[in-house]
């Protein structure tokens, strides 16, 4: 049901995901004079030009093209890897004189600004090793057509990220020849793409009826084997023999744009085609996409289907498009938009026009059918009555993909369908584990789930004409862990089990390792910063040795998706240990097993991090609190939260380099412990100071390099108030306290 997405994210918290590939580079060094104040008013040449990237984290949600729009609430993100570039042609030769970089939080801590004018030989003009992110001003000099940005450090453990890429400069250095990305006979250089075959556009056709039809490529039938796409459209040729190599013979977009045609050359010259994705919004489903009344925006209607019809026509005699799909989960996304009759209004307007786009596209390209793809049969209705211009309906299904023969049949349909998405039971379709959190399908059941889809598939003879499963992604996250079938350029289970049911032999390959199980013992109850044994059975049906890795999420803390790595031993034969956060919650402990073959298994499991008990008195619980400033905006984050005894609220200080927490015991007493509960904006340098007046302050413990989670301090002190001096903030945020604790032992 669920195209990757950006997920919300608490206040103060920005995430990216988990390098799962390391690659190195060494790149020249240039020293320049930092910018000052203005000498000139360059002009702003970048925006809105062609740009193109290494690789994209996610195709339709951070294309290159975000960092050049002149939105600075849409970024490019790369892959998670070392290095990654991104490029700008500015469609003719400039003298450069500045560029400004609006960095996410993932950005990069080494890196080098070039310039080119074939973007193949480059030429340094800034180089840095020590980036601190946020917004750059660089003072740069240099000519050239095209400026690219090399990233060869990041600076977290994720990828690398930019709002706005700006080039500033003086145009006319000397002409360069137009090129136009769209054109037949482009290749992106650097990136050479796969020539397209000479033998034009194919002809797709619904054909039958009556309950009995099929799909046909240039006469001959045609079965839908697949996966929806996940790497960088430039890493085509590297990712499509393996996906071939399964028994596959298609993939599906979200999202179709200039950097689709290096996609669409690959595809072809392995004889794969694509289904070719158009985005409408609210795309995605819950929770995704933003709200358009498809009622009255007129102006939104009209320009998206100009731009549908404009990729249309610059790919419809590609040998590679085997349909086009118009809009992904919107008719479920609108409950979250709108309600009642005015819900019900808009999915018809919607529905209206996705048959309004269908009948253009059709008018434009009579070679390949048209379809939608909502997240469950309950939109087929709409599409019923307002959309019958379309060839074929197209679901998102993933545990219930055996009921869509029910459904299918109940609504009386009369076209057949694809399965856009599916695999393994998702999140939304499982009971909670022991901690309250979805219990993950095991790399075993994962495996078993896509032949299952593809049997009850197949059974629905003559209506279901395939599927591209999710998901063929290389993303090591938690959604990549729960979908993909190559993370990390690895293949799992999964990628075997389907390539057997579509009729690969692999009697003689190798393949991964099984986890048979996995078990955390005591996992509703983990010290914070404790050892955690970890039980783990395993066995390599090739006789391969086990590499055994670990890493910890916060997804259900925070909304993260990436994973941390963390330092994994064996203790004895299936037996483990790592050492839990500090940071309380409930986490996922993941455990990649690889074999050296290309081959992996990942199994995980859910712990609860608490913090260390405490022995005595906690002499501040429920007492009078007051700080320097609170966040007001986001909730209740008010100093009375930090001693409330609840680890589920909190304080949260207004962001700044210092601040001070200070509660009122009611009386002068003594205490010889403090437990300090961080929440992710921890203090990493402060001190602890007393008061019997709450004026005059006395010193009694300074901390330097503190990490977060959770500081248990051994201090003797005296007083009516004790007062937490925050002088150095760990993260680029606030502070903020869980809880604090004042005891007596």
């Amino acid at each position: 049901m669920r195209p990757p997405h950006t997920p919300a994210r608490p206040p103060h918290r920005r995430r990216r995901s988990l390098t799962v590939l390391a690659l190195s580079l060494l790149v020249a060094s240039a020293t320049l004079v930092p910018v000052g104040a203005a000498d000139a008013a360059p002009t702003l040449l970048s925006q809105g030009k062609p740009a193109t990237a290494s690789s994209v984290e996610n195709a339709d949600y951070t294309p290159a093209s975000a960092a050049v729009d002149g939105n600075a609430s849409t970024r490019w993100a790369s892959a998670w890897s070392d290095p990654q570039w991104i490029q700008v042609d500015l469609q003719q030769r400039a003298a450069i004189a500045r560029v400004e970089l609006q960095w996410e939080s993932a950005h990069a801590k080494a890196y080098t600004i070039q310039v080119s004018d074939d973007a193949t030989t480059w030429t340094d003009v800034y180089s840095t090793q020590s980036s601190t992110g946020g917004d750059q001003t660089l003072a740069v000099s240099g000519a050239g057509r095209y400026v690219r940005l090399l990233a060869t450090q990041r600076a977290t453990g994720y990828g690398s990220s930019l709002w706005e890429l700006k080039v500033f400069g003086t145009p006319g250095a000397g002409p360069v020849d137009p090129v136009d990305p769209t054109d037949p006979d482009y290749v992106n250089p650097g990136h050479p793409n796969v020539p397209v075959p000479d033998s034009g556009p194919s002809t797709v056709k619904v054909v039958g009826g009556s309950g009995d039809w099929d799909l046909q490529v240039d006469g001959r039938p045609y079965t839908v084997k697949g996966f929806t796409w996940g790497p960088s459209f430039a890493s085509a040729d590297h990712y499509m023999g393996p996906l071939v190599a399964m028994g596959a013979n298609t993939v599906r977009t979200w999202g179709t744009g200039a950097d689709t045609k290096q996609l669409l050359d690959s595809a072809a010259a392995h004889d794969v085609r694509v289904v070719m994705g158009f985005w409408l919004l609210p795309g995605g489903g819950p929770g995704s996409g933003g709200c358009i009344n498809y009622t009255t925006d007129a102006s939104y209607k009209a320009t998206t289907k100009a731009d549908i019809l404009h990729w249309v026509e610059t790919y419809k005699n590609h040998p590679g498009v085997l349909l086009w799909n118009i809009g992904n989960e919107a008719i479920l996304g609108l409950q979250n938009c709108f309600s009642g009759a005015v819900l019900e209004a808009e999915r018809n307007a919607y529905a209206a026009f996705v048959n309004e786009v269908s009948l253009a596209i059709h008018q434009v390209d009579a070679n390949h059918p048209t379809t939608n793809t909502d997240a469950w049969a309950g939109a087929w209705p709409y599409l019923k009555a307002h959309a019958p211009d379309l060839d074929l309906l197209s679901i998102n299904a993933y545990g219930d993909v055996c009921n869509i023969r029910e459904n299918w049949e109940a609504g009386g349909y009369d076209k057949p369908y694809l399965l856009t998405e599916g695999g393994a039971a998702g999140e939304w379709e499982v009971p909670d584990d022991v901690n309250g959190v979805p219990d993950e399908p095991t790399d075993i059941e994962k495996g078993a789930a896509y032949v299952s889809s593809w049997k009850c598939l197949m059974e629905h003879e003559g209506k279901a004409l395939g599927a591209t499963f999710f998901h063929y992604g290389t993303e090591g996250d938690f959604g990549g862990v729960w979908f993909n079938v190559i993370p990390g350029d690895n293949k799992r289970l999964g990628y075997y089990s389907i390539a057997k049911a579509w009729g690969v032999d692999t009697t003689a390959t190798n393949t991964p390792p099984r986890i048979l199980s996995m078990d955390v013992p005591g996992s509703t109850s983990v010290v914070a910063g404790s050892s955690v044994d970890l039980n783990l059975t395993a066995t390599d049906p090739d006789g391969d040795p086990i590499d055994y890795v670990a890493f910890f999420n916060s997804k259900y803390i925070d909304g993260a998706g990436g994973l941390a790595w963390t330092a994994l031993t064996q203790t004895a034969p299936g037996k483990f240990t790592v050492t839990a956060p500090e940071r309380l919650g409930v986490w996922k402990v993941y455990v990649f097993a690889e074999d050296g073959q290309g081959n992996v298994g990942v199994e995980t499991r859910s712990l609860r991090v608490v913090p260390p008990a405490v022995q005595g008195t906690n002499v501040a619980l429920g007492k009078t609190a007051t700080a320097s400033s609170f966040d007001p905006w986001n909730g209740d984050f008010s100093a009375a939260r930090a001693v409330d005894g609840d680890l589920g609220t909190r304080w949260a200080s207004q962001w700044g380099p210092t601040a001070w927490f200070q509660v009122d015991l009611g009386s002068v007493q003594s205490f010889d412990h403090l437990q300090l509960v961080w929440e992710a904006a921890y203090g990493k340098s402060y001190e602890v100071q007393t008061s019997t007046d709450g004026s005059t302050w006395t010193t009694v413990r300074t901390v330097t390099g503190g990490n977060g989670g959770v500081d248990d301090l051994d201090v003797a002190g005296t007083g009516r108030y004790v007062r937490l001096n925050l002088t150095e903030r760990g993260t680029e945020w606030g502070y903020s306290l869980f809880e604090l604790g004042v005891y007596r032992r």
